[in-house]
């Protein structure tokens, strides 16, 4: 498994899509811009990742979902589980997300542990908060979202297409299995 020289190894689930994170690693795909008059508010709660870029970190992960709370600090709780067939179980991580720019520019740094952060990167986002694009630091890390577990075919394309227009290599795109038969019931996490 290869990973950019700024990420450390850890296990994979700490890495759970959508956040990959270290310090030096909060940037910007070159040439592409967060969306602007982003609302938390709206933002928050569970997504379902449709689609992603594939690292060994989620390799072979499926029934991936991403959770945000608003955090007493005034910060963003995160918590990614996915669902391991192979080895039938659950694994799960939680983290704490700020913003790097404006609280209205969908640009955050993610940290799942310590003082080390990664870029998250809304670069998409339906006008009523249903389906998003989001990527890491780089081009390297590109994940279709969608507050269902499915995502009808044309907003999936449209998406495919603005992520090709932005020069993501969506040929490798892997779909995420989120088929309700497939995916057990995750346990909470406090």
């Amino acid at each position: 498994m290869l990973l950019p020289s700024c990420l450390p190894r850890y296990s994979r689930l700490t890495w759970l899509a959508p956040v990959t994170l270290l310090a030096g690693c909060t940037g910007l795909p070159e040439g592409t811009r967060p969306v602007a008059n982003f609302q938390l508010d709206q933002y928050l709660g569970q997504w379902y990742e449709i689609a992603r870029l594939d690292h060994g970190f989620e390799s072979g992960l499926s029934c991936v979902t991403a959770e945000y709370q608003r955090r007493d600090d005034g910060g963003i709780r995160v918590v990614n589980r996915g669902y391991d067939p192979q080895a039938d179980r659950w694994e799960s991580a939680e983290g704490r997300a700020h913003f790097i720019d404006e609280n209205d520019v969908g640009r955050l740094a993610v940290s799942f542990f310590g003082p080390f952060y990664a870029g998250y990167n809304v670069l998409e986002l339906d006008e009523h908060y249903r389906h998003a694009m989001v990527a890491g630091p780089d081009r390297d890390y590109l994940w279709i979202l969608s507050r269902e577990p499915t995502m009808d075919s044309a907003t999936y394309e449209a998406m495919v297409s603005r992520a090709r227009e932005l020069d993501f290599p969506v040929n490798e795109l892997i779909r995420v299995e989120q088929a309700p038969s497939d995916c057990p019931t995750a346990p909470d996490v406090d």
